[in-house]
C-alpha cells in the first residue's frame, strides 16, 4: 500500500509483532523520560530499583517481580525480551525480584500512583454504535467526557497537580496521579477517592443506575453535569440516537420513575420524527410533572438520565489497590499495533483514537527517513541506538510526557530548595 507521497506503509499485521517492537525499543520508546519520571527523582535512592515492572511476553508468557538497577539495565532487559506489553507496579519494601529471599509479611507494596482505567466496555448498555472491544468516533465523546469530569474532580477536589492521562491502545484511557501525596495513599484512602468518582452504580441486571437523592446536587456533579450538558445533544441524541426508534426510546423511559407520566410521555413523543424534538418534549413532560406533583422521584430525572449515558465508568478495583499493576505508557497494544500514546488534556476534542500511530507505520517512517538520507547523501549516524521518536508522528506524544516529567522535576527542585532552607545544606 502506499501514500500520496509515495510513501510505502505497511499493514500492521500481529504475526510482525516481535520484528517491530525488536526496531520500536531500540529506536522509538523514550527511555530517558521513562526513567526519569519513575526515579522520581531518586529520593530515596532505592525508589526505582524497588518498583515492579511485569513482562507479557510472546505467547502470553507473563513474568512479575521484574525490577532495575537504574534506566540502562532497564533498557538492556526491555530490547532483550521485547516484551508484547509492560505492566508497572509498586514501589516495595525491597527489590521485586528479589521477593522470594525476603519473608512474605516482609514484602510489601509502600507506593504506587493513584491510577484509574475507563474501558469502553463498560459503556456497552449506552452504546447503539459499537460493543466489546470496538471503538469509533460516535462513541469516543464518552471518554473525552470521562477524562474533563475526572481530571477536574482530582485536580480541584482533591488538589492534585501531576496527573497524566494515556490511551490505552484500544479501548479505553488510564489515568496516572503523580503526585507524592497521591503516591503514598493508603488502600483506604484509594477506595475513598474511587468511591467519590462513582456516581453509576449496579450491574447488567440493574435498569436504573444513577440515582441523584438529595435535593441540591453535590459540587462534583454539578460540575460534572455542565460537561455532560456540553456533549449530550450532539453525541447521545445525535450520534447514539438513544430517543430515535421505539428499543431505544424504550431504555430512555425505564429511567423514569413515574409509570403514569412513562405512558403518556410514550403515547405522545412516539408520534413524532425528529430526535431533538423528542428529547426536548420529554424534558418538557417531566419538569411540568415535577411542578405539578412535586415529586422528589423527578427532581433530577433528567440529570440521572444523562448521567446514566454519558458519566465516567471507572474500574475502581484497579484504582484500590496498591500492588495492582496496570499497563504501561508507550506500549505498543499487540491487538491494534497502536501505541499507548499520553494525551493533551488540554486539546481532548482534537485526540482521534483511530490515528493514534501503528508501530509498522512508525517503523516504515524510520526506513523512510533512512531511504531519504541515502539518496541525499547525508551521514546517516554510526550509533547502534539511536532515538527517531522526534522524527516520527510520535514526536507530539513524547513531548506531552517530556513536559508532564519536567513539571515533576520542577517540583522536586523546589522541594530540595525547600528542605536546604530549613538544614542550611543543599
Amino acid at each position: 500500500m502506499s501514500t500520496a507521497e509515495g510513501t510505502t506503509v505497511t499493514k500492521y499485521s500481529s504475526d510482525d509483532l516481535p520484528e517491530l517492537l525488536a526496531i520500536y525499543y531500540r529506536r522509538l520508546f523514550p527511555f530517558g523520560p521513562y526513567y526519569r519520571w519513575l526515579s522520581y527523582g531518586c529520593i530515596p535512592k532505592t525508589y526505582f530499583s524497588h518498583r515492579e515492572f511485569s513482562f507479557t511476553l510472546k505467547d502470553d508468557i507473563y513474568i512479575r517481580y521484574q525490577s532495575f538497577s537504574n534506566e540502562q539495565e532497564l533498557e538492556k532487559e526491555i530490547l532483550r525480551c521485547c516484551p508484547h506489553k509492560i505492566d508497572i507496579g509498586a514501589v516495595y519494601t525491597h527489590r521485586p525480584k528479589d521477593h522470594k529471599t525476603v519473608k512474605a509479611a516482609a514484602f510489601q507494596a509502600q507506593e504506587k500512583e493513584l491510577v484509574f482505567d475507563i474501558d469502553m466496555t463498560d459503556y456497552d448498555d449506552v452504546r447503539n454504535c459499537c460493543q466489546g472491544a470496538d471503538i469509533c468516533l460516535k462513541c469516543w465523546p464518552l471518554m473525552t467526557i470521562a477524562i474533563k469530569i475526572v481530571n477536574r474532580a482530582l485536580r480541584e477536589d482533591f488538589g492534585f497537580e501531576h496527573i497524566l492521562w494515556v490511551y490505552s491502545g484500544r479501548r479505553g484511557v488510564h489515568c496516572w496521579v503523580a503526585d507524592a501525596s497521591a503516591r503514598k495513599l493508603s488502600q483506604n484512602a484509594r477506595s475513598a477517592i474511587a468511591d467519590y468518582l462513582s456516581v453509576v452504580k449496579g450491574g447488567e441486571n440493574k435498569t436504573k443506575k444513577v440515582h441523584l437523592t438529595k435535593d441540591n446536587l453535590h459540587p462534583l456533579l454539578n460540575e460534572a453535569k455542565k460537561v455532560i450538558d456540553s456533549y449530550f445533544n450532539e453525541y447521545a441524541i445525535e450520534k447514539q440516537g438513544i430517543v430515535t426508534g421505539k428499543d431505544n426510546l424504550k431504555k430512555v423511559l425505564q429511567l423514569i420513575q413515574v409509570d403514569n407520566l412513562k405512558v403518556k410521555i410514550a403515547k405522545e413523543v412516539l408520534q413524532m420524527t425528529d430526535p431533538a424534538d423528542i428529547w426536548n418534549r420529554i424534558i418538557t413532560m417531566v419538569q411540568e410533572e415535577h411542578a405539578k406533583t412535586s415529586d422528589k422521584k423527578l427532581k433530577h430525572c433528567i440529570a440521572e438520565i444523562k448521567m446514566q449515558y454519558c458519566y465516567p465508568r471507572l474500574d475502581v478495583n484497579v484504582s484500590t489497590g496498591v500492588n495492582h499493576l496496570l499497563k504501561s505508557p508507550f506500549c505498543v497494544h499487540p491487538k491494534t499495533g497502536r501505541v499507548c500514546v499520553p494525551m493533551d488534556v488540554d486539546k481532548l476534542d482534537e485526540f482521534d483514537p483511530t490515528s493514534v500511530p501503528i508501530v509498522s507505520e512508525l517503523c516504515d517512517e524510520i526506513n523512510q527517513k533512512f531511504k531519504e538520507m541515502q539518496s541525499t547523501g547525508e551521514d546517516i549516524p554510526k550509533q547502534k541506538k539511536v532515538k527517531d521518536y522526534k522524527t516520527t508522528r510520535m514526536a507530539g506524544s513524547v513531548e506531552i510526557f517530556e513536559k508532564f516529567v519536567k513539571r515533576l522535576e520542577s517540583t522536586w527542585q523546589r522541594q530540595k530548595i525547600e528542605e536546604s532552607d530549613k538544614t542550611g545544606e543543599f
